[in-house]
């Protein structure tokens, strides 16, 4: 099956001038917020459940459950400027899916997968009644292994990633870019219990934007993302055999 609509590999780099960040509070989402402003963003939406907790001056603070549909309508109504869409909220409530508590596991997918589907949705019209614009969907080196303890996350992370990949077939007519970012574990407070090696969130963030600006459809923003998707040609069991889980 081939497509006669090109992905779009390239966008002026003038689309991020209005920007809606999701989950920009704290973390990543703070650091997209903080770096769209020094890249000199004309104006970013910086969007939380509790706006009072942004405290990034310079920015349009809205109130945006990504869960609830007549939040992310009255978010889209009120952003009708946006040009690129950061999909960056998310949570991580350490499930597993066989003994795991089912309401966490349902959370965890109408988060990652229909919270993020639920903004695609919206924001789609705007950002094609704008030009086309961009999409980037924060993603995770999950989206390609499984981890014992946090399985719902991984599965939410890995339809994420397919949600990913499918809109931007859909919305290449438009002239959308859609990037998928994926990464390890970043220095933030969802990863604050975590013992192992975390990257810097500027980084990440800096790689994302500059994969953007460059057109990418994917940007894999540190090492043990790169080694866990080079991984996914091979047999499982070499990489579950690798990190000690086979």
């Amino acid at each position: 099956m081939t497509s006669t609509t090109p992905l779009v590999s390239h966008v002026n780099v003038r689309f991020c001038s209005v920007a809606l960040v999701t989950g920009a509070n704290r973390g990543i989402g703070r650091h997209f917020t903080q770096q769209l402003l020094e890249r000199g963003a004309a104006k970013v939406y910086a969007t939380a459940r509790d706006p009072e907790r942004i405290d990034i001056p310079g920015v349009e603070a809205l109130r945006l459950d990504i869960t609830d549909p007549e939040q992310v309508a009255a978010a889209a109504a009120a952003a009708s400027d946006v040009t690129l869409l950061i999909n960056n909220a998310g949570i991580n409530t350490w499930t597993n899916l066989v003994t795991g508590d089912l309401a966490n596991v349902r959370l965890e997918l109408e988060t990652h997968f229909y919270g993020t589907l639920g903004m695609v949705r919206a924001f789609a019209p705007v950002l094609g009644g704008n030009g086309g614009g961009a999409i980037l969907n924060v993603l995770s080196a999950m989206s390609w292994f499984s981890y014992d303890g946090a399985n719902a996350y991984g599965t939410a992370k890995a339809a994420a990633w397919s949600l990913t990949n499918g809109i931007r077939i859909e919305l290449a007519s438009q002239g959308t870019l859609v990037t998928g970012l994926h990464l390890g574990s970043a220095d933030t407070d969802m990863s604050a219990d975590y013992d192992g090696d975390k990257t810097d969130p500027a980084d990440v963030v800096r790689a994302a934007l500059d994969g953007v600006e460059a057109g990418k459809l994917e940007v894999v923003a540190d090492e043990w993302s790169a080694y866990v998707k080079t991984s996914l040609a091979a047999d499982p069991s070499a990489f579950y055999t690798a990190v000690g889980r086979g």
